[in-house]
């Protein structure tokens, strides 16, 4: 099984303690997020977890620790994007802080294990078409040799992101100014040895150059490890969606970083209460096991096949 660290909060920037903790202990709880009184039990030894993706806009308390993972393949998923701090009020400078922290992580573990996420694009007075297309420009420059994928994605309006980026005044971006934007993106990043790819995107971009991508990728995992991996589409993700399955082990209203277009955390006020109640050497990421829950071990097998995979 793959785990996924994390689509619900920054794991990486916030709780490395903790996620590291949970290594050595060998499990994790979680919380369901629909039923919360329920809580599935998580193993995560290496002969059941075939992998794990990490998700995260500054990967910098990792870093000294990743000897840690050893025993497992893995990946991340960094999100990098031109935004000020009126759009990510919670993330580092990306010049100063970020881009290095990238280029240093790919210098660790390989351009190939650090994929770009260049998302989510909207438009607004001050991120225009132009704007994007030059800053892309600038990052994709920044980071040749240090990636090998970018995927891109456009703002999907769900009702707490609708609310949260109200103040910045978005305006109306059509299916045909998306591909013309993404057309553009293409020709820059493939003039970089970037592959360009969309994250769930039901409108078609083949045109421009763009394939479908998969941000839990079991043809990446394959290579990583020599191993053909059993992979069925996750059926709890969007139609649109190529990963596949996986578990996550995050929480949602728990990312400290309050981007505006955050679909994962719903309350400011109840992040800080979930902040508040985090504990780096707890099973699960915030709170604790109540007496009315319920924990169920949840059952996880090895997505990889016994033979070696033929190259």
């Amino acid at each position: 099984m793959i785990i996924s660290a994390s689509r619900r909060t920054d794991l990486p920037a916030y709780y490395s303690a903790w996620f590291f903790n949970r290594l050595r202990e060998g499990y994790v709880f979680v919380r369901n997020p629909v039923n919360p009184h329920r809580i599935s039990q998580i193993r995560l030894s290496p002969d059941v977890v075939d992998g794990i993706v990490f998700w995260t806009k500054n990967p910098l308390p990792m870093l000294e620790h990743l000897d840690r993972l050893r025993p497992y393949p893995f990946y991340f998923q960094f999100t990098l994007t031109a935004y000020g701090d009126d759009v990510e009020p919670g993330v580092p400078k990306k010049g100063r802080v970020l881009i290095p922290a990238f280029q240093r992580l790919a210098d660790l573990i390989g351009p190939e294990r650090v994929l770009w996420r260049y998302d989510p694009i909207f438009l607004s007075r001050t991120y225009s078409m132009a704007y994007h297309i030059r800053q892309f420009e600038a990052l994709a420059k920044r980071l040749r040799g240090y990636t090998t994928k970018c995927t891109i994605s456009f703002l999907d309006f769900y009702r707490n992101t609708a609310k949260n980026t109200a103040p910045l005044q978005l305006l109306p971006f059509s299916p045909a100014q998306q591909r013309s934007l993404a057309a553009a993106l293409a020709e820059i990043a493939h003039s970089c040895s970037i592959r360009l790819e969309s994250c769930a995107e039901p409108l078609d971009l083949h045109t421009c150059g763009i394939e479908h991508g998969r941000c839990i990728d079991a043809a990446l995992f394959s290579s990583l490890t020599g191993y053909p991996i059993e992979a069925k589409k996750d059926p709890n993700q969007r139609k649109a969606c190529g990963c596949m399955e996986s578990i996550d082990i995050g929480a949602y209203n728990t990312c400290r970083a309050s981007c505006r277009y955050c679909y994962a955390n719903h309350s400011a006020k109840t992040v800080c209460k979930n902040v508040q109640a985090h504990r780096p050497d707890a099973p699960l990421l915030t709170g604790t096991v109540l007496s009315d829950d319920t924990i169920t071990e949840r059952p996880m097998t090895s997505c990889i096949r016994s033979q070696l995979q033929i190259l």
